[in-house]
């Protein structure tokens, strides 16, 4: 049966990315011959929310003017590129403690109210189904899992939020202090993903 992988990108290096780097071995190590890959760059940039782009998503779809549909053509892109998915790699370098901000749009852009969650009376539902999440991620100086690991927790927590529960963080992080080190111990860990049945 055939499988889709959505690779997602954030790095704003092309030349020289561990998290990029390391998105292609995890999407190497997963695909079968049968599998389709989309190629999601955010580096390559992405529009910010907008008052137009917040009107537009709040207005019932039945009544959206076409320039409000336009506003929101790019994130109905998005959130089909997930849907789709079958397994999701997203490459998170940490800048700054924290996500890209390339890769917060993106994640401001698919996070929408009775598309890909719901606010129910339990609580609010991830309307995104069940998926499996790896996350590449890259750090100079934070180590993950620490107190001050802002960035997968963060990703971590907005991705099971939209009901993608089933996520794997491996990665190099503290390269700054022994990037030999850290590139060896993620490489393991991709060698050690399931691949897909």
């Amino acid at each position: 049966m055939s499988r889709t992988i959505l690779r997602i990108d954030s790095s704003a290096r092309r030349d020289g990315s561990v998290s990029r780097e390391l998105t292609d071995r995890i999407t190497a190590r997963l695909a079968g011959d049968d599998t389709r890959i989309l190629t999601r760059d955010l580096a390559e940039g992405l529009p910010l929310l907008t008052e137009a782009w917040i009107g537009a998503n709040f207005t019932p779809e039945a009544d959206r003017t076409e320039a409000q549909r336009a506003e929101l053509a790019l994130s109905d892109s998005l959130i089909a590129e997930l849907k789709a998915a079958d397994t999701i790699v997203i490459g998170l370098p940490v800048y700054n403690f924290g996500l890209p901000a390339a890769l917060k749009a993106w994640i401001d852009l698919v996070a929408r109210a009775g598309v890909t969650f719901r606010y129910t009376e339990a609580g609010p539902e991830g309307l995104l189904g069940a998926k499996r999440v790896i996350v590449a991620a890259a750090s100079g100086g934070t180590a993950f899992g620490s107190d001050f690991d802002f960035a997968t927790r963060y990703l971590t927590h907005v991705l099971g939020f939209l009901g993608l529960t089933d996520i794997t963080v491996l990665g190099a992080d503290r390269l700054a202090l022994d990037a030999e080190a850290a590139l060896a111990a993620a490489h393991a860990a991709v060698d050690q993903l399931p691949r897909a049945a």
